[in-house]
Protein backbone atom coordinates (compact mmCIF):
# COMPACT_ATOMS: atom_id res chain seq x y z
CA UNK A 1 0.00 0.00 0.00
CA UNK A 2 1.44 3.32 -0.57
CA UNK A 3 2.11 6.28 1.87
CA UNK A 4 -0.98 8.32 2.61
CA UNK A 5 -0.81 11.49 0.73
CA UNK A 6 -1.55 13.54 4.20
CA UNK A 7 1.62 11.52 5.39
CA UNK A 8 3.74 12.20 2.55
CA UNK A 9 3.11 16.24 2.16
CA UNK A 10 2.29 16.31 6.18
CA UNK A 11 5.66 18.83 6.69
CA UNK A 12 4.41 20.88 4.08
CA UNK A 13 0.84 20.78 4.96
CA UNK A 14 1.50 21.74 9.04
CA UNK A 15 4.32 24.71 7.52
CA UNK A 16 1.06 25.94 5.51
CA UNK A 17 -0.91 25.40 8.75
CA UNK A 18 1.05 27.21 11.08
CA UNK A 19 1.73 30.55 8.47
CA UNK A 20 -2.19 30.42 8.28
CA UNK A 21 -2.75 30.16 12.34
CA UNK A 22 0.34 32.98 12.26
CA UNK A 23 -1.68 35.79 10.18
CA UNK A 24 -5.02 35.11 11.76
CA UNK A 25 -3.35 35.49 15.30
CA UNK A 26 -1.08 38.42 14.29
CA UNK A 27 1.79 36.59 16.04
CA UNK A 28 5.16 36.90 14.42
CA UNK A 29 7.07 33.72 14.73
CA UNK A 30 6.64 29.96 14.39
CA UNK A 31 7.55 29.47 17.15
CA UNK A 32 4.79 31.50 19.10
CA UNK A 33 2.17 30.01 16.83
CA UNK A 34 2.99 26.66 17.76
CA UNK A 35 2.77 27.16 21.81
CA UNK A 36 -0.32 28.92 20.91
CA UNK A 37 -1.61 26.04 18.60
CA UNK A 38 -0.61 23.48 21.47
CA UNK A 39 -2.18 25.35 24.37
CA UNK A 40 -5.62 25.64 22.63
CA UNK A 41 -5.39 21.99 21.35
CA UNK A 42 -4.34 20.71 25.12
CA UNK A 43 -7.61 23.23 26.27
CA UNK A 44 -9.75 21.19 23.78
CA UNK A 45 -8.20 17.65 24.83
CA UNK A 46 -8.63 18.06 28.50
CA UNK A 47 -12.94 18.39 28.07
CA UNK A 48 -13.24 15.45 26.61
CA UNK A 49 -13.20 11.38 27.21
CA UNK A 50 -11.05 9.77 25.88
CA UNK A 51 -12.51 7.72 23.19
CA UNK A 52 -14.32 11.45 22.34
CA UNK A 53 -10.62 12.78 21.90
CA UNK A 54 -9.41 9.72 19.77
CA UNK A 55 -11.88 10.39 17.99
CA UNK A 56 -11.64 14.04 17.60
CA UNK A 57 -7.83 13.37 16.38
CA UNK A 58 -8.88 11.25 14.18
CA UNK A 59 -9.82 13.83 11.86
CA UNK A 60 -6.93 16.16 12.59
CA UNK A 61 -4.01 16.07 9.71
CA UNK A 62 -1.12 13.94 10.61
CA UNK A 63 1.31 16.67 12.97
CA UNK A 64 -1.98 18.29 14.39
CA UNK A 65 -2.97 14.75 15.84
CA UNK A 66 1.05 14.00 17.03
CA UNK A 67 0.25 17.33 18.82
CA UNK A 68 -2.72 16.95 19.85
CA UNK A 69 -1.77 13.11 21.87
CA UNK A 70 1.75 14.87 22.85
CA UNK A 71 2.38 14.64 26.43
CA UNK A 72 -1.22 13.33 27.53
CA UNK A 73 -2.07 12.55 31.08
CA UNK A 74 -4.58 10.41 30.66
CA UNK A 75 -5.82 10.46 34.20
CA UNK A 76 -6.60 14.13 34.24
CA UNK A 77 -9.32 15.14 35.82
CA UNK A 78 -11.62 16.61 33.13
CA UNK A 79 -12.37 19.90 33.12
CA UNK A 80 -15.61 21.20 32.10
CA UNK A 81 -16.68 23.62 28.67
CA UNK A 82 -16.93 27.07 29.74
CA UNK A 83 -16.88 30.51 28.18
CA UNK A 84 -14.54 30.88 25.37
CA UNK A 85 -12.22 33.73 27.43
CA UNK A 86 -11.89 31.51 30.44
CA UNK A 87 -10.69 28.37 28.11
CA UNK A 88 -8.32 31.20 26.30
CA UNK A 89 -6.40 31.98 29.41
CA UNK A 90 -5.90 28.52 30.21
CA UNK A 91 -4.68 28.12 26.65
CA UNK A 92 -2.47 31.06 27.12
CA UNK A 93 -1.31 29.22 30.27
CA UNK A 94 1.06 27.25 28.66
CA UNK A 95 4.51 28.10 29.01
CA UNK A 96 3.48 31.59 30.22
CA UNK A 97 6.52 33.00 29.81
CA UNK A 98 6.89 32.45 26.56
CA UNK A 99 3.26 32.40 25.34
CA UNK A 100 2.27 35.39 23.07
CA UNK A 101 -1.22 33.64 22.50
CA UNK A 102 -3.87 36.73 21.83
CA UNK A 103 -7.00 36.22 23.52
CA UNK A 104 -8.75 35.53 20.53
CA UNK A 105 -6.21 32.21 20.00
CA UNK A 106 -9.18 29.81 20.22
CA UNK A 107 -11.10 31.05 17.48
CA UNK A 108 -7.57 31.93 15.62
CA UNK A 109 -6.94 28.18 15.78
CA UNK A 110 -10.21 27.07 14.78
CA UNK A 111 -10.49 29.35 11.54
CA UNK A 112 -7.15 27.84 10.39
CA UNK A 113 -7.70 24.44 12.08
CA UNK A 114 -11.33 24.61 9.70
CA UNK A 115 -9.08 25.04 6.31
CA UNK A 116 -6.93 22.27 6.71
CA UNK A 117 -9.63 19.43 7.75
CA UNK A 118 -12.28 17.70 5.86
CA UNK A 119 -15.29 20.20 6.45
CA UNK A 120 -18.08 17.36 6.60
CA UNK A 121 -16.22 14.83 8.99
CA UNK A 122 -15.05 17.71 11.21
CA UNK A 123 -18.71 18.21 11.87
CA UNK A 124 -20.02 15.16 11.86
CA UNK A 125 -17.05 14.48 15.03
CA UNK A 126 -17.82 17.71 16.26
CA UNK A 127 -21.41 16.91 16.83
CA UNK A 128 -21.36 13.78 18.34
CA UNK A 129 -18.47 15.26 21.27
CA UNK A 130 -19.93 16.19 24.34
CA UNK A 131 -22.13 19.46 24.62
CA UNK A 132 -19.55 22.62 24.37
CA UNK A 133 -17.12 21.02 21.97
CA UNK A 134 -19.16 22.25 18.46
CA UNK A 135 -18.75 25.88 19.79
CA UNK A 136 -15.05 25.64 20.42
CA UNK A 137 -14.17 25.33 17.18
CA UNK A 138 -17.10 27.89 16.15
CA UNK A 139 -15.69 30.58 13.68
Amino acid sequence: MPIPMDVQHASEQFETFLANARDISGLATRNQTYTMVQGVLQVFRRRLPLSDAIRFAGVLPPILRAIFVSDWDTDEIRAPFGDLASMAQEAQALRRDHNFAPSSCIGDVAAALRKHVDAAEFERVLASLPDGAAEFWRV
